[in-house]
């Protein structure tokens, strides 16, 4: 990866608000706040302010990486049209990046991987050496088949170790940071547009009343 690489990423997958800059190898400037809504008005403000703070201008930017989930399916939404937005203005690739890489960047172990899920649930994934499970919804009080040694990561990790009785480790990255270290390394063979990672359906079903009849 050439140094003069520079990458926006940014996530509003959660109950947070997170955009980092990335250039010269490194992450020069990010920022981050826990907000439960208001995501789409503060995602501008938020990029503006860390651009700003790095000295860096947006038209130069090498590519754009934004979180596609899992998680809220507002919040994954607001940063993948937001992304997809950007990037067309600017006409450079966008990058989605799931959560679970972002958690996983930098470790060298083993790992059970973890996010908030509905219903006091987590969605889990496991990476033992180059092999990466399928991702998986899990209840504590259930079992989990996991590799010896692995440690866990994620949010509210320190349920989930517990119950499991490994050891729980941060992530290396805040997310929007590793978010931008990602997807410096992929922009180049990127061909898709960034698209949700959803793993449930919408709760928001179709109305269960007749439509009107349209007379003509």
């Amino acid at each position: 990866m050439s140094d003069n690489v520079s990458v926006l990423g940014f996530d509003t997958s959660g109950a947070h608000c997170g955009a980092a800059y990335f250039s010269g190898g490194d992450v020069v400037s990010a920022a981050y706040e826990d907000m439960k809504r208001g995501q789409a008005e503060r995602l501008p403000e938020m990029i503006a302010e860390v651009m700003e703070a790095a000295d860096a201008d947006i038209g130069q930017l090498s590519a754009i990486g934004v979180g596609v989930g899992p998680g809220n399916f507002t919040g994954i939404r607001i940063s993948i049209s937001y992304a997809r937005g950007l990037a067309m203005a600017l006409g450079i690739p966008a990058v989605g990046v799931d959560l679970f890489d972002a958690l996983a960047l930098g470790q060298d172990r083993d790992m059970v991987l973890c996010l908030k899920a509905p219903r006091d649930s987590f969605y889990i994934q496991i990476r033992a050496g180059a092999e990466v499970s399928d991702i998986t919804t899990w209840t504590p009080g259930n079992d989990l088949t996991f590799p010896s040694g692995a440690i866990c990561l994620g949010e509210n990790a320190d349920i989930l170790a517990n119950e499991l009785g490994i050891e729980r480790m941060p992530a290396k990255y805040a997310p929007a940071s590793a978010i931008a270290r990602i997807a410096a390394h992929r922009f180049r063979d990127t061909v898709d547009r960034p698209k949700p990672l959803y793993l449930r359906p919408a709760d928001a079903a179709p109305s269960s009343t007749p439509a009107p009849t349209i007379i003509t």
